[in-house]
């Protein structure tokens, strides 16, 4: 069905191709998705109805044979491409070594590297320190931690359309209820939440935006009351939601000009995503503090935050860690993974696979008034669908549009406050050709509808 050639970089030798051997789910992928349902707790969902076995520059293969075309790499997590040769090695050689000593008991080189490298490439020149901790939302429990420690303060600004986890803490930070938050309060207090910058909706520039957010924090919370405002330079689970300009430099002004800790997460918009690094840098800021993980280590979990050393040293010793926080395996595959996107051409990889994602998509929306914005930075876009006679979101065009491409061989994601957005995160290892493909049957699926 597609091209033969192998992956640009990373991911084992799999042919780049969708091939459907069995309809999806095939009768192997069907036994695993019985037991998963006897043995697995129902909370834990699935988007693909497949047994994975193999993956690697573009392409997901399954138990029964199929080849998937990768449109979402786990989340954004294996961008520098599944098994990306150079991340398998130093796993191998990692856990041949050692797999676990708990950082905070005998220290070891790796985690000192990947913080050294974190504290290099993350924006601004200041002096910085990091911590390793193993999933996103740790990382940002922890950067509210230290913020408040910092400053002394406890109040805490998130945004609507937010998504930073699902723990107690981090699900109050979160906007979405379903099926993040219903039925699990009470949460964390001390937060609250600003309007964000939504183009696509508030027709706002970014100051007016930013005045309106800066008003309410100012005058519900109180700037003396509040340690940190957290955002994600552009939203994820909120539909891709990229600020219009201006609004984040304006709310970062304000921070420092009122002693306000300014969070990036950059969980999903980390590492190379973007076409930057960080898409903090896209935007013109300097954030205090960085939560990442998903891309830092090639599908080992890790994360990190990493800010300013005098605000990562304002807490005691013991106040920050964790028994696998910054494991020696996952640290090798982070710095295997880092140096992939510093020297493979990956910042430049993903703008590149970003104009293809771009150009496919907003010539569809020509045609289709149905595709209310084409929006995104590199190689992380989306596509909100809509009524057009009203401009309500469409969830359930999106839902069968990606159901439907699915069942032809293509992983897509939705995302979105209003669950009407399909989000495209393709490996940065995926062939162009691959990437064109997988737009046909996601064109074709929504031309079927």
């Amino acid at each position: 069905m597609s091209s033969t050639t192998t992956a640009l970089v990373g991911g084992p030798t799999l042919p780049q191709r969708r091939s459907l051997v069995t309809a999806i789910p095939g009768p192997r992928s069907q036994e695993l998705l019985a037991r998963k349902a006897d043995a697995v707790a129902a909370g834990v969902a699935h988007t693909v109805p497949i047994e994975a076995v193999a993956a690697g520059g573009g392409v997901v293969v399954d138990a029964d044979g199929n080849s998937l075309i990768d449109l979402g790499s786990g989340i954004a997590v294996t961008s520098v491409g599944n098994a990306h040769p150079a991340v398998v090695r130093a796993v191998q050689d990692a856990v041949a070594q050692f797999t676990h000593t708990c950082f905070m008991i005998s220290p070891y080189e790796s985690y000192v590297a990947v913080a050294e490298r974190l504290n290099r490439l993350t924006p601004g020149d200041h002096a910085k320190k990091s911590a390793l901790f193993n999933s996103g939302a740790e990382a940002v429990e922890n950067a509210v931690k230290i913020a408040r420690k910092f400053t002394g303060r406890q109040a805490v600004v998130a945004f609507d359309h937010a998504y930073h986890g699902r723990t107690n803490l981090t699900m109050a930070l979160t906007a979405k209820a379903m099926p993040y938050k219903s039925g699990f309060g009470p949460f964390a207090s001390e937060v609250y939440r600003a309007p964000a910058s939504y183009p696509f909706r508030d027709g706002l520039s970014g100051a007016e935006a930013a005045a309106k957010a800066i008003s309410l924090i100012e005058k519900q919370i109180g700037a003396d009351n509040l340690a940190a405002v957290i955002i994600e330079p552009i939203q994820g689970e909120g539909g891709f939601i990229v600020p219009a300009e201006g609004f984040l430099p304006a709310v970062v002004d304000w921070c420092r000009a009122n002693g306000v800790v300014f969070i990036a997460d950059e969980v999903q918009t980390g590492f190379a995503r973007t076409g930057a690094m960080f898409a903090s840098e896209l935007f013109g800021i300097v954030p205090d503090l960085v939560t990442t993980a998903k891309g830092i280590a090639g599908g080992m979990p890790l994360a990190a935050v990493t800010g300013r050393a005098e605000i990562m040293d304002a807490t005691h010793g013991g106040g920050l860690g964790g028994t696998y926080g910054g494991n020696p395996v996952a640290c090798a595959a982070a710095v295997a993974s880092i140096d992939a996107f510093e020297n493979d051409g990956l910042l430049e990889r993903a703008r590149e696979l970003g104009g293809i994602l771009r150009a496919r998509l907003e010539s569809l929306q020509e045609s289709d008034p149905r595709i209310g914005e084409v929006r995104g930075r590199g190689a992380m876009v989306a596509a909100e669908f809509i009524d057009p006679a009203t401009g309500a979101p469409d969830a359930a065009l999106t839902s069968a549009v990606a159901k439907a491409a699915i069942a032809e061989g293509v992983i897509v994601l939705t995302c979105g406050t209003y669950g009407n957005v399909i989000r495209f995160l393709p490996p940065l290892s995926m062939p162009d050709d691959l990437l064109r493909e997988g737009l046909d049957v996601v064109a074709a699926a929504l031309a079927a509808q």
